[in-house]
């Protein structure tokens, strides 16, 4: 057969349909658009499917987008859903990546928090030692004679100690409580996601 010709509607059509295809692969909704218009030019038919086909992707995209915004597990299905015509690996790696991001989002103050219940007590007994240090050196300079010199040298001493135990038990209580949540939902989010990966490549049953 002869090869079409520049200007040939019938290979125009072929390159135009290619053009459009990829569009819809790259999710490209501006240059998809515009190429289903040169394309209903040449083959009207075929245009009309690639704009339903369109819109029934970017109304997809818009309900995995929302569904991602909904919650941290959502964020991780979608991430799966996105990727469902992949192979199962492909899927897979795509939800665990979704997974760690989400992962570190939860825990990003839990850093903070458990310092604060390790460094708290640290501090307060810093404060101790600065009182006994004020302590003895009130001592050193005017003698044991004065008690309020001891007494004011321990009342440092504790309130330091007592502020340092305020701020780190009740850190230590949270950090426990938001990390126990954390993991609970980590496991929660890495069973939902496995059973979407063998729903969809029909491995197991939807249930």
């Amino acid at each position: 057969a002869d090869a079409p010709i520049a200007g040939d509607p019938g290979a125009i059509a072929g390159t135009t349909r290619v053009e459009c295809q990829q569009s819809l692969s790259d999710k490209n909704w501006g240059e998809l658009s515009a190429c289903a218009e040169r394309l209903k030019k040449y083959d009207a038919e075929a245009a009309k499917q690639f704009a339903t086909t369109a819109r029934q992707e970017l109304e997809n995209e818009r309900t995995l987008d929302k569904l991602a915004k909904d919650s941290p597990l959502g964020e991780v299905l979608a991430a799966g859903l996105r990727n469902h015509k992949s192979s199962r690996y492909v899927m897979k790696d795509a939800v665990e990546e979704a997974g760690r991001t989400v992962a570190h989002e939860l825990e990003r103050f839990l850093t903070t928090l458990g310092t604060i219940a390790t460094a708290a007590p640290l501090l307060g007994l810093f404060g101790t030692v600065v009182g006994m240090i004020e302590m003895f050196s009130g001592i050193g300079q005017h003698g044991v004679g004065d008690p309020t010199i001891v007494a004011h040298g321990i009342a440092v001493a504790l309130i330091n100690t007592a502020g340092g135990l305020a701020v780190a038990i009740p850190s230590l209580l949270f950090y426990r409580y938001f990390r126990g949540r954390v993991n609970d939902l980590l496991i929660d989010m890495e069973e939902e996601a496995v059973k979407l990966v063998e729903i969809l490549h029909g491995e197991r049953e939807n249930a």
